[in-house]
């Protein structure tokens, strides 16, 4: 699965990146910074799984999923917040999973298996 982590912040990204280069399922093919970027490399990168903070800056939330699934890729979304009471907009927003920031490692990887092999069968 290619995989590209959206975080502005760089600890939160390498903290990412170590927990899913754990799993050989994971790809890790790209990083951004903020949103545009991020468009732009699902766009050139064939990216099929995005992990995304809800608060990436340059669109809102919303907007930044809405631009994502106008992408030939349109890949999965999994929304990582640090505020719990963003999980509902982002569900309707489109987001395939959300998962607070505040999760154990665990709860994520969880997420990130049940999403996937969703979009396998």
């Amino acid at each position: 699965m290619r995989v590209l982590l959206a975080d502005e912040q760089s600890r939160v990204r390498s903290a990412l990146r170590i927990l899913l280069e754990q799993n050989s399922d994971y790809d890790i093919v790209g990083e951004a910074t903020e949103a545009v970027e991020l468009v732009e490399k699902v766009q050139r990168d064939a990216i099929e799984l995005v992990v995304l903070d809800w608060r990436l800056p340059g669109l809102d939330g919303e907007v930044l999923i809405e631009e994502l699934r106008k992408t030939v890729q349109n890949p999965m979304i999994v929304v990582l917040s640090g505020r719990p009471e963003a999980r509902q907009t982002a569900l309707e927003a489109g987001a395939d999973a959300f998962i607070s920031k505040a999760a154990p490692p665990d709860e994520l990887l969880a997420a990130l298996h049940e999403v996937c092999g969703k979009h396998l069968l």
